[in-house]
């Protein structure tokens, strides 16, 4: 299987046209049907559903698209690690990020990495905790910013001193933004909306002091920023860290805290044992050379 027939695959799944897809290609319809046809006849399996005008996945190609997208992703990372190997620093340095206040420290030292390295550059991803994990251990991603608890076995990291806090996003005209001061209990009479991820939740929980029977929870979230939707429209108040509001601002909504106070911090962190391309080793170097969180 050749990384340019993985190509054709995901040009003519993202068109979801033959014709438009091997127009991008500089390939004729024919070539690249055929193409398509032989990949299918070499995995024994039907990838695509062809219609009339337009081109459907099937489960099994739904499956394979993901893999053909990991396989070219590394594929170009190597090719772009190899190019600059023997000219000046530059490449690409690959950062998943969950959403913290984190984020504002690892921007000034991308800012001052990139004034010292200039032809480098950073692909940020902005995903949930397990997608980056998942990643990190793919190859797919050099660093990972994420939000404590975090098992880190398997990485080294580095631990941002600033502390980002637990409390409520909630609608200003809400019950509770009434009250001078917010007690987990105050919470538990209303909807709220909680973060999915397991280790993040059980934490939520554990502070609420509360079982998750006793609650009532219309939506479980992974990223904060389209639920400040749902929190706008009244469904319910979400608990999440003051840190993930710095992605959605609306005037009709407010963050509180909630008392007793409870603080997580946010790590970075990268493969044990790991080589890197050039940029991202210097990168690292550059985070273990400064105090991080000042």
């Amino acid at each position: 299987m050749e990384l340019r027939v993985l190509r054709y695959f995901l040009t003519a799944v993202n068109e979801g046209n033959i014709t438009r897809a091997a127009d991008i290609l500089h390939v004729t319809q024919p070539t690249l049907s055929r193409q398509l046809i032989e990949l299918e006849n070499e995995l024994g399996a039907t990838l695509l559903i062809r219609g009339k005008r337009s081109l459907t996945l099937t489960d099994d190609g739904m499956l394979f698209k993901q893999q053909a997208e990991e396989i070219v992703e590394l594929a170009d990372k190597a090719e772009q690690t190899f190019t600059g190997k023997n000219e000046a620093i530059s490449g690409v340095i690959s950062l998943g990020a969950s959403e913290a206040l984190g984020g504002r420290v690892l921007a000034r030292y991308m800012k001052q990495f990139l004034k010292k390295y200039p032809d480098v550059r950073f692909d940020l991803y902005n995903e949930m905790a397990d997608n980056i994990k998942d990643k990190l251990e793919k190859g797919l991603l050099d660093l990972g910013l994420l939000l404590e608890p975090v098992d880190t076995k398997k990485y080294e990291f580095l631990r941002l001193s600033q502390k980002e806090s637990w409390g409520i996003l909630l609608r200003k005209d809400h019950p509770l933004a009434e009250k001078d001061k917010i007690y987990v209990q105050d919470l538990r009479e209303y909807p709220l909306i909680l973060p999915k991820r397991e280790n993040a939740r059980n934490e939520v929980l554990n502070w609420l002091q509360c079982e998750e029977s006793h609650l009532n929870i219309p939506v479980n979230y992974n990223l904060l920023s389209n639920v400040a939707l749902l929190v706008e429209a009244g469904i319910g108040c979400a608990v999440c860290l003051d840190g993930a509001l710095s992605v959605h601002c609306s005037p009709d909504i407010c963050f509180c805290p909630v008392y007793p106070e409870h603080t997580t911090r946010s790590v970075l962190l990268w493969k044990k044992n790991h080589l890197f391309q050039p940029a991202a080793s210097l990168f690292i170097q550059m985070l273990h050379t400064h105090k991080w969180g000042e």
